[in-house]
């Protein structure tokens, strides 16, 4: 489903899926956000410090999401374990999902693996019906921001305008 040179590209549907997002085992996914954007936000690793400021920017980025009834939905290898406590030390309170087992399988879907073992720094914007609309793939020690989100998030917002006549 992804591009032959990587990160899946706008147009395309996004594959679907649920992760475990909670370590009693809830799964979360992009469809449950249908109607509304969603962003997924691919990182390498919990622990590191790029990711750490990656996530918590998002984080800090809330109020404007919610401006845009958008979802951030964070995505690395690593396990829900890790996830709780990554997310209470930065004060994070959007999901962040799992993809550990099978290892990077959605990460794979998507064209965000690294062969290193985890999820590349790839920030993918699903549109309402579930359709990619932007992707964007960034190197793994740079923090990518979230211009290029916004950017998109402001192109559906003046699609849905326009659609609404």
């Amino acid at each position: 489903m992804s591009d032959p040179n990587g990160l899946i590209q706008p147009g395309r549907p996004a594959p679907g899926f649920t992760l475990p997002s909670t370590p009693d085992g809830r799964q979360t996914g992009p469809e449950q956000f249908r109607g509304r954007p969603v962003v997924l936000a691919f990182y390498p690793a919990d622990w590191s410090p790029v990711c750490g400021d990656q996530m918590s920017l998002y984080q800090a980025a809330g109020p404007v999401f919610d401006q845009y009834q958008a979802m951030v939905l964070g995505i690395s290898v690593d396990s829900v374990w890790s996830h709780r406590a990554f997310a209470e030390s930065q004060g994070i309170t959007f999901p962040l999902l799992s993809d550990f087992e099978p290892k990077g399988e959605v990460a794979r879907r998507y064209g965000a693996y690294l062969p290193q073992g985890e999820a590349a720094r790839a920030l993918v914007v699903l549109d309402q019906a579930g359709t990619v609309a932007w992707s964007y793939l960034s190197a793994p020690d740079v923090n990518p921001g979230a211009d290029g989100i916004f950017d998109a998030l402001d192109n559906l917002a003046r699609d849905r305008k326009v659609m609404a006549g």
